[in-house]
């Protein structure tokens, strides 16, 4: 009995084989350890990919739903995107769902992708007998792009180019628009009326708390833009005088286009269809007398002025544009769809200067088509009353004052498209 206990007692303080014991110990942890590294390693190069493919399908979608255009295949688009983007993951990760969704209080303005891989791993599918599956959510929002239209316009790209004061009434459902950057590049006094559908700008916008939901203010440089810039107006070089002829209530002017060295009206009138160039002087139709002119444009060149409308008087003025057939087989047949519909064309150094053009009086006026006015400032004074199915003014600037009532009552959609608005995708979720 004392052998063995001597023997036992130097085999307890026998040190020589602990490091083989805690090998021993600790294979399983180690094994298990590396296993479970490697398994991890494989789920995050899972993960990533099929996050990435995920994020990409989900932009595609917002993408493709900002676009009238293509908004009908945003799911394709997506899935275009997801099937590009994956590629270790592709055999064994399920079809993407794609759904749009609200997001922040907006109504079907999101899109979101899901996803899910599942396969066997040899360390994890040891212990639990299954599958590792990973899955992959993504949301983009989206805001869609805006197609600027506007039938009152002004160029200038700096300083104020809308003026709407006074007790002034402009109805215009086709939209105001002005290209200048400036933080006042419209002007509405509070005492004024506005009605349309949209006030646009490159700068700021100053207008009256009712007309909040129209404004789009400081949509930056480069939106909004003059259409009309590289259209060179037309000519006729024709020499022609104005003169009435007859007495009394039956004297008339029957004016013929071609080249007037002013054009004041000091009787009936009646224009034939063509193009009448304004060298120089004025373009007075304000006397008290009737002016008829059906397919007609005005072109002012070499500081010719325009004054449209009554002097307090109850002369009927009805001006028409021409159309695309009236330039059919002359000079012009090439740029006729762009040259149809504008009334007044001014050339871009006419310099016509202060006061510049001229609406004014109480008229009854009946007038069609663009009043093009790249290099002149438009006033609407006094009590000024124009109505019309389809007027456009584009003008340098415009300043509408007093009790004048500018009316037009053009779609939306035949208006002037000042430009576009870019669409606003972003990564939510």
């Amino acid at each position: 009995m004392g052998a063995i206990r001597r023997f036992f007692e130097k085999l307890r303080s026998n040190k020589s084989g602990n490091a083989t014991l805690l090998v021993a110990l600790g294979i399983p942890a180690l094994i298990g350890g590396a296993g479970y590294g490697v398994d991890i390693t494989q789920w995050y190069m899972w993960k990533r990919e099929l996050q990435h493919s995920v994020d990409q399908a989900a932009y595609a979608g917002a993408w493709a739903l900002a676009r009238d255009e293509s908004a009908d295949n945003y799911s394709v688009r997506a899935l275009q995107e997801f099937n590009a983007n994956i590629n270790v993951v592709a055999a064994f990760a399920t079809e993407p769902t794609i759904t749009i969704a609200d997001y922040a209080g907006g109504t079907k303005n999101s899109v979101v992708v899901t996803a899910s891989a599942s396969r066997e791993l040899p360390f994890s599918s040891f212990l639990t007998g299954k599958a590792a599956t990973i899955g992959a959510i993504a949301q983009a929002s989206f805001a869609e792009g805006y197609d600027f239209n506007a039938c009152l316009v002004s160029l200038t790209e700096e300083g104020t180019g809308t003026t709407i004061g006074g007790n002034a009434t402009v109805k215009a459902q086709c939209g105001l628009a002005a290209l200048s950057c400036d933080e006042d590049a419209i002007t509405i006094d509070g005492s004024a009326t506005v009605e349309t559908d949209v006030i646009v700008a490159c700068g700021g916008i100053s207008a009256p708390t009712e007309n909040d939901d129209d404004v789009v203010e400081n949509v930056g440089e480069g939106v909004l833009k003059d259409i009309y810039a590289d259209l060179t107006p037309p000519t006729n070089d024709t020499p022609q005088k104005y003169a009435c002829e007859g007495k009394g209530q039956n004297k008339q002017a029957s004016l013929k286009p071609g080249t007037y060295n002013g054009l004041v009206v000091s009787c009936t009138t009646v224009l034939a269809s063509g193009i009448y160039v304004i060298d120089g002087g004025v373009l007075d139709l304000t006397a008290n007398y009737n002016v008829t002119g059906t397919g007609v444009m005005f072109v002012l060149r070499n500081g010719a002025r325009m004054k449209l409308g009554g002097s307090g008087n109850d002369n009927k003025l009805t001006l028409t544009p021409p159309s695309a057939a009236t330039f059919a087989g002359g000079p012009y047949a090439d740029q006729a769809d762009e040259l149809s519909d504008i009334l007044v064309f001014e050339e871009r150094d006419n310099n016509a200067g202060d006061p510049g053009h001229i609406f004014n009086g109480n008229s009854k006026s009946l007038i069609e088509g663009l009043i093009y006015l790249p290099d002149g400032n438009l006033q609407v004074n006094g009590t000024a009353s124009v109505t019309a199915q389809c007027l456009q003014i584009s003008a340098y600037t415009i300043d509408i004052r007093g009790n004048a009532t500018l009316e037009t009552l053009c779609p939306t959609n035949k208006s002037t498209n000042v430009g576009t608005s870019t669409p606003k995708v972003k990564m939510v979720a």
